[in-house]
């Protein structure tokens, strides 16, 4: 199975010390965790934010990327990468917009969206006191279609739930986006 063209899939991070883990995983019709499709580590407090996702826990065969453009910015672009390092797609975070309900942006094969925090109060909140909020993110194309949703369960442990609806929207975009979410929304 692959994340090219998946409607639905979880995400986990794993705790570690010095590292973020996660792992993806395809979801059954009741969602249950089907097989493992990657797994990504982000070195923490890194001066260029990378993210390389591999096809297991052996972390041997990168299968795709994302990486900052540029060193500590509020506003970076992250390009999303092959693994022959050809781009597939990108998302900025709108630092503008953000102030208040966190927005970012993504670009990939004819798709284009923007994606917002679902709850407005629950993001203000959610700056105020630091507990592992359930938070969820839309992000819609310009005509006002769902291109994807990230699902933030309550947790101690991060975990979400991916839908892309109709896979219009490449899944390692949609993965990559959704790791990001969790990695860079404290920045």
């Amino acid at each position: 199975m692959s994340l090219a063209r998946i409607e639905r899939f979880a995400v986990r991070q794993k705790l570690t010390m010095m590292v973020n883990r996660y792992a993806v995983h395809a979801l059954g019709p009741d969602d249950e965790l089907g097989p493992l499709l990657a797994v990504a580590q982000q070195k923490r407090l890194a001066f260029k934010e990378q993210v390389t996702f591999f096809t297991d826990d052996s972390r041997s065969t990168p299968v795709f990327s994302f990486k900052a453009r540029q060193a500590i910015d509020l506003a970076a672009t992250y390009d999303v990468m092959d693994a022959a390092g050809q781009p597939v797609g990108l998302f900025k975070k709108d630092f503008g917009s953000s102030l208040l309900r966190s927005t970012w942006n993504l670009e990939a094969a004819g798709v284009t969206a923007r994606g917002q925090e679902r709850n407005a109060l629950v993001a203000v909140v959610r700056r105020v006191v630091n507990l592992p909020f359930a938070y969820h993110f839309d992000f819609h194309d310009p005509a006002g279609n769902l291109v994807l949703s990230v699902e933030r369960q309550f947790s101690l442990r991060d975990r979400y739930t991916v839908t892309v609806p109709g896979g219009r929207l490449d899944g390692r975009v949609a993965a990559a986006m959704a790791v990001g979410l969790d990695a860079l929304q404290g920045r």
